[in-house]
């Protein structure tokens, strides 16, 4: 076997904040959390390193000297916690706009997943994307505009057009009230038709 060490490129006041929030939530939802079998650092560490490096559950498990099914249990706990602390949609635009951003962008990403399998009343596979060929969910992220993404929206099943995610989810309506302000969005042809204050490419 062979021994090595290893960096992980993330900046340490990340891994401070997420230590915090989940020392926080021990607090609040632990009788006992002195009984834990890692430290908020050790459960932070392996929280951002499956989100940086996509570390396997069995690797992060042994390097923390827990069980895999504690490993399981204090990753799931971690992204829940992380996703507690997402900001809200109309508080990011509305720091955009006293920012001085000139726009922000939309787009949405498809998240492969294998483990997802959903029949609709027609008998399709929801969540399997034609587009892609493959399983996942849809996530609509927003970028300032550096492309720095600034909020991601929660996932919907693969098959679901970007355009219709977008509606299903709110966030056109945000974006409307912010193109109001002063700040459009940006984004490409498969949010033709999404309305006033979003801006698609000409079809040529």
């Amino acid at each position: 076997m062979i021994t090595y060490r290893a960096t992980l490129d993330v900046p340490e006041h990340t891994l401070t904040f997420v230590a915090r929030i989940l020392a926080a939530h021990r607090r609040r939802t632990d009788r006992r959390p002195w009984q834990r079998a890692a430290t908020v650092y050790v459960q932070a560490l392996m929280v951002l390193r499956w989100f940086r490096d996509g570390t396997a559950v069995a690797t992060l498990a042994r390097d923390a000297r827990i069980s895999q099914a504690t490993a399981y249990r204090y990753l799931h706990e971690g992204i829940d916690v992380i996703a507690a602390h997402a900001p809200d949609l109309h508080d990011v635009l509305e720091r955009g706009i006293e920012s001085g951003w000139e726009h922000v962008c939309l787009d949405g990403t498809l998240i492969a997943s294998t483990r997802c399998r959903e029949r609709s009343e027609s008998g399709h596979d929801v969540w399997y994307s034609g587009k892609h060929r493959r399983h996942g969910g849809n996530v609509q992220v927003l970028t300032d505009p550096t492309g720095y993404p600034i909020w991601v929206s929660e996932v919907a099943p693969g098959s679901v057009h970007d355009l219709t995610a977008a509606r299903r989810g709110g966030i056109l309506g945000a974006l409307y009230h912010a193109a109001a302000g002063g700040m459009p969005t940006l984004a490409d042809k498969g949010y033709t038709g999404a309305g006033i204050g979003v801006h698609v490419p000409t079809k040529g």
